[in-house]
């Protein structure tokens, strides 16, 4: 798929007209990424928005101890570092590829032009700013409210979503870095995945997820069911 088709099936931009399109495309950058590269750091002059255009990107942060925290998990389609675009400065998080990805790069400034022109692009844009606060509210609720039987049921439910809530599916990422996104260890995640198959609400094949009961899988991220 070239570019401008690319950015036309996005919800950020479908409404733009067909020239616009094409100025936007006739600006964009594309960047390839070998898995475990950064394609910014925390700290970095923020220069402009991220779109994933194939592969899978982590952001996160580090600890002064060297610990990491992932925050978000960015597929094809979805846009990160939304923020410079309006504010500029520095990225107050780090990203970096988790396989072999292509990134497209909109320069701030172009983009800014484009929002001039089309303001209904700028309550686009607003509308990502405000799904991204959501998840960001509901990450912190995971980790500081939550046990992790209902971070992971909560996100298991989520995919499902994303997948037009399909009852198969693959994980997509390494169990590790699902740990990391839940802010728990793999050891705990693969314990809670055991039980969940034992209880016959998941049929868990290395990555490939089954989900066999979604009602009971719902109760556990809501903390209406307790795992024995």
């Amino acid at each position: 798929m070239d570019i401008q088709s690319f950015l036309s099936r996005l919800p950020l931009f479908n409404g733009l007209p067909e020239g616009d399109l094409k100025a936007l495309a006739g600006i964009v950058l594309e960047r390839s990424y070998a898995p475990g590269e950064a394609i910014f750091r925390e700290g970095d002059r923020a220069a402009g928005l991220n779109l994933v255009f194939s592969g899978r990107v982590k952001i996160f942060k580090l600890a002064p101890s060297g610990k990491e925290q992932i925050l978000h998990i960015m597929g094809p389609g979805e846009p990160f570092a939304e923020v410079p675009v309006f504010q500029g400065g520095r990225y107050p998080a780090s990203a970096e590829a988790i396989e072999a990805s292509r990134v497209l790069f909109i320069p701030r400034d172009g983009l800014t032009d484009m929002i001039r022109k089309n303001p209904a692009l700028a309550l686009d844009m607003l509308a990502v700013l405000a799904r991204r606060l959501r998840e960001f509210a509901a990450a912190i609720e995971n980790l500081s409210l939550r046990g992790v039987p209902e971070r992971l049921s909560a996100y298991l439910l989520h995919v499902s979503d994303q997948e037009k809530g399909a009852a198969e599916f693959e994980l997509g990422i390494k169990k590790g870095l699902l740990a990391n996104l839940l802010g728990t260890t793999g050891e705990s995640v693969s314990r809670v995945f055991a039980k969940m198959a034992q209880a016959g609400i998941l049929r868990v094949q290395g990555k490939r997820i089954a989900i066999l009961d979604r009602g009971a899988l719902a109760d556990v991220a809501a903390a209406k069911r307790a795992l024995d």
